[in-house]
Formats: C-alpha cells, structure tokens, sequence
C-alpha cells in the first residue's frame, strides 16, 4: 500500500481522513424555514409555544448537520464511507471526477447497481471501481473535495 501523502486530519492507522459538512449557506436556508414556523407558531399560539418551537427546531437544526455529514475514512486495510465499508483488496481503479464528469456519472451514465456516496453541494468526486466478484455493485461514487489525495492514498502498484 502506497500513501501518497497522510492527511493532517488523520489518526493513527488512518491514512485519510475527510469530513464533508453541509455548506453554511444551506443550514441557514433550513434554520430561515425554521424560523418562519416558528413564527408562525407563536403568531397563532403565544409566546411559550413560539419559544419551544424555535428551541426544539435549532437543536433539530444541529441533528440535521451532524446526519448528513459524511467522512471518508481510508485506514491500512479498509476504506470507510459513512456507515459503508470495504477491505482495500477489493478497489481497482480510482478515477478523478471533474465536476462535469461527476454530473454526467451521477446522471446519465449512472449504473443502478453503483454505491453513490454523493452530497449534492459538493461537484467533485472520485469513482472507485470494486475488484470483487461476489459484490454486484460495479464502483462507489463518492463526492470529495480531495479527490487527487484520495487517489493517491489508493493507488497500489501492479
């Protein structure tokens, strides 16, 4: 296993670690929805239920950050993906995605059978090919903001 470079977020047996966290700008646009219900709450309800409202909906705001934030996690054996997981013996090849390259491989030319481990705000990516014949699913598509250290952390010799 070659490890092209070791990500200063990484820990000890871990050769890559990244963390892909929703953009400011969305939480905002989902705390603003928020807020508008809970005025409307506490236009319609009062004070008390307009309080709760909001209070219950800002911690519902920080569940919602912490669910859809994805890491990838590549240690010496495996390669971790949210809650997905696969030994490193199975990847083939890793091929860098472009964002028009990751438009057209989430749309189009998409395969049923592919593992999409794909944020929406996030254009780049990486299309990891399984080497495994037991598994139907044919590569993981994954969206990155580090996609060339990804590569390079995966990359074994032939």
């Amino acid at each position: 296993m070659k490890s092209g470079s070791v990500s200063p977020m990484a820990s000890p047996g871990k050769l890559f670690t990244e963390k892909l966290r929703p953009p400011l700008w969305l939480l905002a646009f989902i705390y603003f929805l928020f807020l508008s219900f809970a005025l409307s709450v506490w236009a319609a309800l009062g004070n008390l239920p307009g309080i709760a409202s909001l209070l219950v909906l800002t911690l519902l705001l920080g569940v919602i950050a912490q669910r859809v934030t994805m890491a990838i996690i590549i240690s010496e054996s495996e390669l971790t993906i949210g809650r997905a997981h696969i030994e490193l013996r199975y990847l083939g090849e890793v091929q860098e995605l472009n964002a028009q390259e990751m438009r057209l491989t989430r749309g189009r030319n998409a395969d049923p059978a592919a593992f999409l481990a794909i944020r929406f705000w996030q254009d780049k990516g990486v299309k990891i090919t399984i080497n495994d014949d037991r598994d139907p699913t044919p590569y993981w598509l994954v969206s990155t903001k580090r996609a060339e250290e990804i590569k390079r952390t995966l990359y074994t010799p032939q």
